[in-house]
């Protein structure tokens, strides 16, 4: 195989991914098993995750601070779903300046116990309420099966943890923190998530309900992409934070979770790559636009590097991210191929027929071949590029939404459901919830209920029971 090819993703998709992740700098295998490096490259998509986020956050009213990484152990035990929920991926601390732990110290898989226990503290009144809070974070999970990115022992993410006065105020702050995921998913990462309610099954371990965006991928797997926790009053008992409401009663609060990680970055791979490589949605893409002088002699170098110096210059005061790449130990064509891998969005090039003539060439990620190859006058530029930016990102869109779509099929028999998640996607179907069926099509196909369809009219026949139902569910394979 050719050092610069990857897999193709119908030759082995899994390995097509690993490869992407590792050739485009993204991240790289630490010397801990299951741990990964998340490389700058990669790091700077996860910073334009993160300022997408916080500003959404902080335009709803949360705050950001920072809880210990380490937890004592009898934390992890006050509320009993939650333990038995986490108790097999916990790291735990038992030594420490070289003597044993009175209590060992868990490392923190999420922090609900932690910040449950400070705001036991700092809520008195209902005047406290509510309280809002995020924090940028890393965790560990001691995962068995890891992928870079998708599931790693440690990753970062955010977790917003919230208390409220009421129940109704708190199922709220769920609802809408699941919709900002939504947003930011489909307008900043031009990735067209379903949000919806999870079963009893899959819900977080603690939870009244848990909430998600599912993604569909490039092989049509799903990929839970965020979630959002309800936690009703389960953690503010098991950690004893109360108020006194407006009648000087004692009352507990109603709290909730919810967080987005670097898994996200698995996703936006996943759903936009294609054989060459990444292809990264402009608002989200470390550079938005490379530049790549090309000449040959040395009396074409000047003219050309000033041309697009000055255009560099020109993109920068328009707040695009640019990258000129001016190595001379390369030709022109390795710096397409490498720019294409890391699949940055617009590529601008400028030889010196591009300065005679006044006209950049440019080449569009997204649309391979010479169909993405155009010329712009020069002058103008200030327009036309932020105009081809947007087009970009529109079409990432609308391209991952009718694969989405294309991959969606209703069917009304166990039959065409094994069918359909074994060879074609996604099951969209009527559902009557049941634990034991639950398990048995997991057991059987390896698909899981990935959440239910919102706000359903009407009534119709579960496909497995036949029997009557309000609710609609997405099944499929997922990661």
């Amino acid at each position: 195989m050719d050092e610069m090819k990857l897999p193709t993703r119908a030759e082995n998709y899994n390995e097509w991914y690993n490869q992407l992740v590792l050739r485009a700098e993204l991240a790289d295998y630490a010397p801990v098993r299951g741990c990964m490096v998340v490389r700058p490259y990669g790091w700077a998509i996860w910073e334009n995750i993160q300022k997408a986020l916080d500003a959404r956050f902080k335009a709803t009213g949360h705050v950001n601070a920072a809880f210990p990484l380490l937890i004592p152990q009898s934390f992890m035990t006050k509320e009993k779903e939650h333990v038995e929920g986490f108790a097999p991926e916990l790291a735990v601390v038992t030594h420490g300046g070289g003597v044993e732990l009175e209590e060992p110290l868990v490392v923190r898989p999420t922090s609900e116990t932690v910040i449950g226990t400070m705001y036991a503290k700092w809520i008195q009144s209902y005047r406290d309420l509510p309280v809002l809070i995020n924090q940028w974070a890393n965790v560990v999970r001691w995962e068995m099966r890891t992928k870079l990115f998708l599931r790693t022992l440690e990753f970062y993410w955010q977790e917003g943890h919230t208390a409220h006065a009421t129940q109704a105020e708190a199922v709220e702050e769920t609802e809408r923190m699941l919709n900002v995921y939504a947003d930011f998913a489909k307008n900043e990462a031009a990735v067209p998530v379903l949000p919806g309610q999870k079963s009893e099954t899959e819900k977080f371990a603690g939870a009244v309900s848990t909430y998600s965006i599912e993604a569909m991928m490039g092989d049509t797997k799903a990929l839970q992409a965020g979630t959002s926790h309800f936690l009703g009053q389960n953690f503010a008992k098991a950690f004893d934070i109360k108020f006194l409401d407006e009648n000087n009663t004692l009352q507990h609060c109603w709290t909730t979770s919810w967080g987005l990680s670097t898994r996200f970055i698995g996703a936006m791979i996943m759903t936009h790559g294609d054989d060459q490589g990444l292809i990264l949605p402009p608002n989200l893409a470390p550079y938005q636009v490379v530049l790549v002088p090309i000449y040959r002699k040395d009396t074409e170098k000047g003219p050309v590097m000033e041309t697009i110096t000055r255009l560099q210059a020109g993109l920068e005061a328009l707040q695009i991210r640019t990258k000129l790449d001016d190595r001379e130990e390369v030709t022109p064509g390795f710096k397409f191929n490498d720019w294409e891998m890391r699949g940055v969005p617009l590529r601008l090039e400028i030889g010196p027929k591009d300065v005679e003539k006044g006209s950049i060439a440019l080449a569009r990620r997204d649309i391979p071949g010479r169909d993405g190859k155009q010329f712009l006058p020069a002058a103008g530029y200030e327009q036309a590029i932020p105009e081809l930016l947007s087009e970009i990102q529109a079409a990432l869109l609308g391209k991952a939404t009718q694969f989405r779509d294309d991959h969606i099929f209703e069917v009304d028999n166990y039959a065409d459901f094994k069918d359909v998640v074994e060879n074609k996607g996604w099951v969209k179907a009527w559902w009557h919830d049941d634990r034991q069926n639950e398990a048995k099509i997991k057991e059987d196909t390896r698909a899981t209920l990935r959440n239910y369809v919102p706000n359903v009219e009407g009534e119709g026949v579960c496909f497995l029971t036949g029997k009557k139902t309000n609710k609609i569910a997405y099944f499929a394979k997922g990661y």
